[in-house]
């Protein structure tokens, strides 16, 4: 099952969003048949908070309302991608199994009265989940309308339950093998924690200080397990019915409470949510991370935005708007890198509720309104495109993404809380991105030749395996750069001893670092080249690599900050420090210019995004993107598949789709 057989089934590339009729009444169905084909709309996601409606009392179901919004979106060309709703329980089930309900670290069981209330290793709420999903498949699996299925909805809330604890101890034996082992893993012999029977070991729940970081890492491990499993068991109840393409949605960019790259590998096709944190280009940014990373998760292959808020932006506890055309902008941001279409969170906008005021394909003041009319616009742009359906994304540039060494910077205990996985994963793309390059998210034991430059912005863990795959990519002719901090403990999260980065690393690199100095909050740090760097510092010594830059004061001073190291027929760059962002962007720009890799298409100004989609069969279709506020002429006329015409020049704010010959 690939995405080609659901952008198929539609006739081309997908677009809608989240369908809730159920909050609404005949009237309204009526104007939304009439506003669905005036938007093109052609997929709408159904189900995904329904199941009080589904499942009234426990075992009997009430299908006769959602029949009945199948086979009218049906009679108006619009498919359907039919959701499971076992992302929110009714009432019914937590009364009846309070023992399934979340329990936190500190033990507060949560009451039910919000979403995602639940406990995924609860047995009850297994059973009555598969039991959902395959009522809803042997009823809808053959469907007319239906053309995919959504288990659950952005997985996964943590629990800290009793339940919880006796799965993580089934887990941990199952990894460790015994109690000598998980001790040793652990580190038990520091602060007398030391197990002697399986039943003393529980879940990393509040305690005094410092939690053991081992136990940590492995209930983070843990939990991904589980949450896989819980899908695959309504995936599987689904397939027992129905032939369609199954998956869920992931949360994308900095939700992290599951391997992500474990997960996609479960998806018939890959599907994730988006909401940018940034106003502005800094939106744009965060568009091109997401569907960088949701394209890498399912190893390059076509993948769909399931959710986009139509003029939603989250900064902190404030809901901003969007910028005029940034519906536009932001939909052909996923969809240059790879996405199948665009799907919104949600069609109608919700009249009461705690997602009252999240923003909607058809907002409070109803289709008389700019945001609907840029729906609109955004529709009928998806539709032209439907030519590059199944097409992909080539990028010469790898970003290393680890779910382990996140979730290992996340323990107690480090020597700095400015050792953020996602912010400096964040900045190597951005400042890639605006260097006008394509990147993917790769695994430090991937197979990595294929990119003439890799970079490594936060392994802090790194495995053997991992270490002396990177060794080996240097010694093969990669350009490899290694930032502060990496490969400082292994997968048990026990520290490197003998110096860090791991052995095979160091080699690669031609460093062993000796001490790591932190740097005060808002401490700058002068290097020799004229650079600066903040956050973090390393006393490092060269060990074969040349020094191109070197610190200026206190105890590091005249040792080196930045090196090379040519190894083999490649070479290994490591820094040392958080650089300031020009400073950044200017060593990106040497380390793209050594590894001889330039910008997607050369000659545009900045704030032009440029990617291009391929075909097995030769076409190509480029994305221009123009986020200034400038008119850019392009280097020749060429057919643009957005205005069906030619197109010489890029209007501010404009865009185009260029087939290329």
């Amino acid at each position: 099952m690939t995405s080609r057989s659901l952008t198929d089934r539609l006739g081309g590339l997908a677009f809608g969003g989240d369908y809730n009729p159920e909050q609404w009444d005949e009237p309204v169905w009526k104007e939304d048949d009439e506003l669905m084909r005036r938007a093109r709309v052609n997929l709408a996601t159904v189900g995904v908070f329904s199941w009080a409606l589904l499942e009234p009392e426990e075992g009997r179901y009430d299908f006769a309302w959602l029949d009945a919004h199948l086979d009218r979106l049906h009679a108006n060309g619009v498919a359907v991608d039919l959701a499971t709703p076992t992302a929110s329980p009714p009432p019914w089930f937590t009364l009846a199994h309070p023992d399934a309900l979340t329990v936190h670290p500190d033990g507060t069981r949560l009451v039910h009265g919000s979403r995602d209330t639940y406990c995924l290793t609860a047995p009850a709420y297994r059973s009555t989940a598969r039991r959902i999903a395959s009522a809803l498949a042997e009823r809808y699996g053959d469907h007319p309308a239906l053309a995919l299925w959504h288990v659950h909805n952005e997985y996964a809330t943590l629990c800290y339950c009793d339940h919880t604890a006796a799965a993580f101890r089934v887990w941990l034996r199952a990894r460790h093998g015994s109690l000598d082992v998980l001790n040793e893993a652990w580190g038990t012999a520091f602060w007398s924690q030391r197990y002697t029977s399986w039943e003393q070991v529980l879940p990393p729940r509040a305690t005094n200080w410092h939690k053991n970081p081992g136990q940590e890492l492995d209930f983070r491990r843990f939990w991904s397990d589980v949450v896989i499993a819980a899908y695959r068991e309504q995936r599987d109840a689904i397939r027992a019915h129905s032939d369609r393409p199954v998956t869920t949605n992931l949360m994308l960019p900095a939700y992290q409470n599951i391997d992500l790259r474990a997960f996609a590998r479960e998806l018939d096709l890959v599907t994730s949510d988006q909401y940018p944190s940034d106003p502005g280009l800094g939106a744009a940014a965060d568009v091109a991370f997401h569907a960088d990373r949701a394209r890498s998760l399912g190893g390059g292959r076509p993948w769909l935005l399931m959710e986009q808020g139509t003029n939603t932006v989250y900064d902190g506890d404030r809901i901003l708007a969007k910028d005029p055309g940034d519906i536009l902008r932001h939909t052909l941001g996923h969809i240059a890198r790879g996405s199948e279409g665009a799907l919104f969170f949600q069609w109608r906008q919700s009249r009461a509720g705690a997602e009252t005021w999240h923003s909607a394909m058809v907002s409070h003041a109803g289709p008389d309104s700019r945001i609907f009319r840029e729906v609109t616009q955004v529709g009928e742009a998806v539709a032209r495109l439907g030519e590059l359906a199944g097409s992909t994304v080539t990028a010469p540039v790898a970003v290393l993404h680890d779910s382990d060494a996140w979730w290992a910077l996340g323990v107690d205990g480090l020597p700095s809380p400015e050792l953020d996985y996602h912010a400096a994963l964040g900045r190597a793309h951005r400042t890639l991105w605006e260097a006008g390059v394509t990147v993917d998210f790769a695994h430090p034991e991937d197979e990595l030749s294929r990119y003439p430059l890799v970079i490594a912005p936060g392994l802090f863990l790194l495995t053997d395996e991992g270490a002396e795959n990177l060794r080996r990519y240097a010694a093969g002719g990669g350009t490899l750069l290694v930032q502060h901090a990496s490969g400082y403990v292994d997968e048990r999260l026990h520290a490197r001893l003998g110096g860090y980065p791991a052995a095979p690393l160091r080699e690669a690199l031609g460093i062993r670092v000796e001490e790591y100095r932190p740097l005060r909050r808002d401490e700058r740090i002068a290097l020799s080249d004229g650079s600066h760097g903040t956050v973090w510092s390393e006393a490092l010594r060269a060990e074969g690599a040349e020094t191109l830059a070197a610190y200026t004061q206190g105890m590091l001073t005249g040792a080196p900050a930045l090196t090379r190291h040519r190894f083999g027929t490649g070479q290994g760059w490591y820094l040392s420090t958080r650089l300031d962002d020009p400073d950044y962007a200017a060593l990106v720009a040497r380390l793209l210019d050594a590894a001889q890799v330039g910008p997607e298409m050369p000659g545009l100004p900045a704030q032009v995004e440029a990617v291009t989609r391929h075909a097995p069969d030769g076409r190509r279709w480029r994305f221009l993107i123009n986020h200034s506020t400038e008119q850019v002429p392009l280097p020749e006329p060429a057919h643009d598949l957005l205005t069906g015409g030619t197109v010489s020049e890029l209007p501010p704010g404009g865009c185009a789709v260029l087939r290329m010959a």
